[in-house]
């Protein structure tokens, strides 16, 4: 095979697989929001708004929704709406965003406390280290248990689905102790689409469920929160103390709605992610775990000790962007505006770098360059 000609990966060409939290506003949704319809929407009158939260209470079978800046807010009102009582304790996974990526804001703002249970490979929380961390009314020495939260899709697990099955049992169980459930569901449209399984269904053991806009669908900002009435009228009362109350917000509406016709697509980036995961797969050096990509995060583990954070920087040099996830690891994410030649290129750019950095296997990284070359050049 003929090599890689010099200056390869010198054009000017970015290939943005930080997260698809990147996704630009499609065109259509540009427009949608020039000429929508507005009022205000803390006097409760904007009509955009309140179309789009009729429609995502009915996709997800709940009673109400409301539209909130993000979906740390969203999480964060759901957990002090369900915990009112100061000191309560919410059960999260080890792994959740809520744990890791929210600034501890229950704590602060809601007086919550916070107890995790390991997320185990597949996203999941073993049944009986969640039951056995419910604690009761009746012991003095313990907060109480108020609020379990599942996350779904499970981002640091690599974008594992939850299962319908799975999630129900932990609602039999919340039920049981007379604890709410909250689901994290940022990216739940993506195990809908990979599951096969319609949203209603994926979180009807759940009496609330935060969703994210603005990760793979594309909308430049936005997070609804549904539930029922009487939780979503407190919700509105939380959301003006935090400051997320606004005026003509039907001008981001307008493109939520159109958001939910991108859901149709998912599909194509968890394929686009497959493709890329073999390819890295591939490269002596680098591993991912195929079994477990369920969606469009990949996580890839740079091996023999190598640094994840030298490769993270190169790539960078070449127009590839992923994020660092410390130690040897590197995450990469598909979405709308990554396509089946971008994914042909990162792993180009991938293999030749890794080779110029890393000094690796010179004969398998140069057949693997040349396919992906010959490839891309021949789309």
């Amino acid at each position: 095979m003929a090599p890689v000609p010099n200056g390869f990966l010198n054009v000017s060409r970015e290939v943005d697989l930080r997260s698809d939290t990147v996704t630009k506003p499609t065109a259509e949704m540009r427009t949608a929001m020039a000429n929508a319809e507005v009022d205000d929407d803390v006097l409760g009158a904007d009509p955009t708004v309140s179309k789009l939260q009729q429609q995502m209470a009915k996709i997800f079978g709940k009673e109400a929704g409301l539209f909130v800046p993000s979906g740390t807010m969203g999480n964060l009102i759901a957990v002090l709406v369900h915990c009112e009582v100061r000191g309560s304790e919410v059960i999260v996974g080890s792994e959740s965003h809520i744990h890791h990526y929210e600034q501890g804001g229950i704590s602060t703002l809601g007086g919550v406390h916070s107890r995790t249970v390991p997320n185990q490979e597949d996203g999941t929380m073993d049944l009986h280290k969640l039951e056995e961390a419910i604690r009761h009314v009746y012991d003095i020495h313990y907060p109480v248990t108020r609020l379990i939260c599942l996350e779904n899709t499970q981002a640091r697990c690599g974008g594992r689905c939850i299962t319908a099955e799975y999630t129900d049992k932990v609602g039999e169980l919340a039920k049981s102790y007379g604890v709410k459930l909250h689901i994290d569901g940022a990216r739940i449209f993506n195990a809908s689409t990979a599951l096969g399984v319609p949203p209603e269904t994926l979180v009807r053991a759940a009496d609330t469920v935060s969703v994210c806009l603005s990760k793979g669908l594309a909308a430049p900002v936005g997070t609804v929160l549904v539930g029922s009435n009487e939780f979503i009228e407190k919700a509105r009362r939380l959301r003006k103390a935090l400051g997320g109350g606004m005026r003509q917000v039907g001008v981001l509406g307008a493109a939520g709605l159109l958001a939910l016709d991108m859901v149709g697509r998912l599909g194509e980036d968890h394929r686009n992610a497959r493709l890329l995961a073999e390819g890295l797969n591939a490269i002596d050096g680098l591993s991912v775990d195929l079994a477990n990509l369920d969606t469009n995060i990949v996580m890839v583990d740079v091996d023999h000790g190598l640094g994840a954070e030298e490769l993270h920087k190169a790539l960078k040099e070449h127009g590839v962007l992923c994020l660092y996830e410390g130690h040897n690891r590197i995450r990469v994410v598909t979405h709308y505006q990554i396509t089946e030649d971008d994914v042909h290129y990162a792993l180009a750019c991938f293999q030749i770098t890794f080779k110029k950095v890393f000094k690796g296997d010179c004969t398998t990284i140069h057949l693997l360059t040349s396919f992906f070359f010959l490839h891309f050049y021949s789309h």
